[in-house]
């Protein structure tokens, strides 16, 4: 999780949602990292989590990403949440919840529907204060400025 949350204090700097995230193949090995970069790129998709397992694909030179963790600062949305089933991520494990878009057990749980074919496993709350608290930043300092 700390190298997801320097992936998201790279977002802050450039004025990105400060979103970090991470895929370590079996082994714990890094083969993916990204930030929310929407802005830069004009990219609806361009979610940290979006950006890391496409860099881990490359990586790999195969989009299943079987047996990969995802680790995420943020819970995952519903289109990232998607990935991850499709993508066959083994574990996502993440930070703070998100209460408004969260679809990894708050407001959703996709990757947990049993109508699907593939259900990674969970692991909530992992730095979930330091998490939060550079979102919290981010936000408070858009809303003064």
């Amino acid at each position: 999780m700390r190298r997801a949350l320097e992936e998201a204090r790279r977002a802050f700097d450039v004025g990105e949602v400060p979103v970090g995230a991470v895929v370590l193949d079996g082994s714990g090995e890094l083969i993916g990292a990204g930030h929310n970069d929407r802005e830069r790129t004009a990219d609806p998709t361009g979610h940290a989590e979006m950006v890391a397992m496409r860099d881990a694909a490359s990586t790999l030179g195969a989009w299943r990403l079987s047996g990969c963790t995802l680790v995420v600062t943020l819970e995952p949305c519903t289109m990232c949440a998607g990935a991850s089933v499709q993508a066959r991520v083994g574990r996502v494990v993440y930070g703070a919840v998100d209460l408004k878009g969260g679809a990894v057990g708050s407001l959703w749980d996709v990757v947990r529907d049993r109508r699907l074919n593939h259900r990674p496993e969970v692991v909530a709350g992992v730095m979930a204060d330091e998490c939060a608290a550079l979102l919290t930043e981010f936000f408070a300092r858009r809303r003064v400025g």
